[in-house]
Order: C-alpha cells, then sequence, then structure tokens
C-alpha cells in the first residue's frame, strides 16, 4: 500500500500573514486561494493550506519539521538571521541563538506569527551519520 501525505489546515491568527511569513522565509512561490484557505505548494503535492480562526478562538501552537539541503538550511536561516527572529538549537528552547548538529546534519526551532514551531534539519532524526 503507498499512502502519501497530501495536506494539512494550519490554523492561523492571520492567515495572509502565516502564508507570507512561510513563503518569504521558505523562498517558495506565494500561496493561492482555495476555498477559505491560503495553500501553499511543497514537494510532492503536499500543501500546507492556511486556515483563519474564527475571532474568540486561540490557535493551538503545532509543530511541523521540514527536512531541507544544506543550500536551503543556509537560505533560511540566514532570512531568520536577517529578521532577527528568536531561534533555538533544541524544541525545548535551552539553547537560544544557536543551531543544533544532530546527526551530522543542522537543525534549528523558531515560530511563525500564531506560534507554532516550525523545524528545519538537514538529516533526518535517527539516520545514525
Amino acid at each position: 500500500m503507498a499512502i502519501t501525505f497530501n495536506h494539512t489546515i494550519v490554523h492561523s491568527t492571520d492567515r495572509s500573514a502565516a502564508a507570507d511569513f512561510f513563503t518569504e522565509l521558505f523562498g517558495l512561490p506565494p500561496a493561492k486561494e482555495f476555498g477559505p484557505f491560503l495553500a501553499v505548494g511543497l514537494n510532492h503535492g503536499v500543501s500546507f493550506d492556511f486556515s483563519q480562526m474564527p475571532d474568540g478562538m486561540d490557535v493551538v501552537p503545532q509543530h511541523y519539521a521540514f527536512l531541507v539541503s544544506e543550500d536551503e538550511f543556509t537560505a533560511i536561516y540566514d532570512r531568520i538571521r536577517e529578521r532577527g527572529l528568536q531561534h533555538w538549537a533544541d524544541p525545548r528552547g535551552q539553547h537560544p541563538g544557536e543551531i543544533n548538529h544532530n546527526e551530522g546534519g543542522r537543525g534549528v526551532y523558531f515560530q511563525d506569527p500564531s506560534g507554532h514551531y516550525l523545524e528545519i534539519l538537514t538529516q533526518p532524526y535517527g539516520s545514525g551519520r
């Protein structure tokens, strides 16, 4: 059986700001309107569909991790620093302003405008490198 991940809905306090943050930071094409969503396309037909939370409802922060190449990591990390975004080497925020070198690669955690925790890494955890 071949199961392929297709999309996920990302609840946002401001769907336009969230989609713009994501596309600009990751160097992706602009989001496209899709019903009540702003859809951002990733590899293999996967999309992140940004949704506006109704007034009075809070966004529950989620964690989204992205495997990127070394060159992509460098470009994204440069944009993180240019924007002055807080970032950490670890998911608990105990190593601010640092990156990790787990599995012989590089990784960093940061938050989007809605409070979701984003992670970029160059080697999958458990790869044994």
